[in-house]
């Protein structure tokens, strides 16, 4: 599967933003591939969850998403943000800690911080209609406040095409 380049900032000052219309692979096999690429390039992650429950579910199978590796990760019971590659979190102040944030499960993104941020992925369900209301709702606010906005639709094969 092909995914787009993750971690180039196409405006200066501002954050990349990408919204990831998920609509042939669930989230926790298309994350898991994105998460590669950001530890390929020594960068640090942070994935924000509205969900608490469906987080810890992500928090699992990161561990054993392949059979011959794992995605190194830590939550809030694993000690410090500053210590995991990849943080797991529900937390709104944690998106900050990340030069690459994913937005997941319906969070909203908030106030994202260009300093720190260099690219925030939304990956929504497009099977899901709340989510895709969500999603669209977030574009709107990140619109009004200037980010560089992308739109990536997953096509029949289930590789990436931007749309917009």
């Amino acid at each position: 599967m092909f995914f787009p380049a993750f971690y180039y900032q196409t405006k200066i000052n501002m954050t990349d933003v990408r919204f990831y219309h998920l609509t042939k692979t669930p989230l926790g096999e298309a994350l898991p591939k994105m998460l590669e690429k950001v530890l390929e390039r020594e960068q640090k992650a942070v994935i924000f969850s509205s969900d608490e429950r469906r987080l810890g579910e992500l928090d699992q199978s990161l561990w054993n998403y392949r059979s011959e590796s794992f995605l190194p990760h830590g939550t809030k019971r694993d000690g410090s943000i500053d210590d995991h590659p990849i943080w797991l979190t529900t937390n709104p102040g944690d998106i900050d800690s990340g030069e690459v944030v994913f937005v997941i499960h319906g969070a909203s993104p908030g106030a994202l911080k260009s300093d720190t941020t260099n690219l925030c992925a939304i990956l929504f369900d497009g099977n899901n209609n709340s989510a895709v209301q969500d999603a669209r709702g977030f574009w709107k606010e990140l619109k009004a406040a200037d980010h560089e906005l992308t739109y990536w639709q997953q096509t029949e094969r289930g590789s990436w095409e931007k749309k917009a």
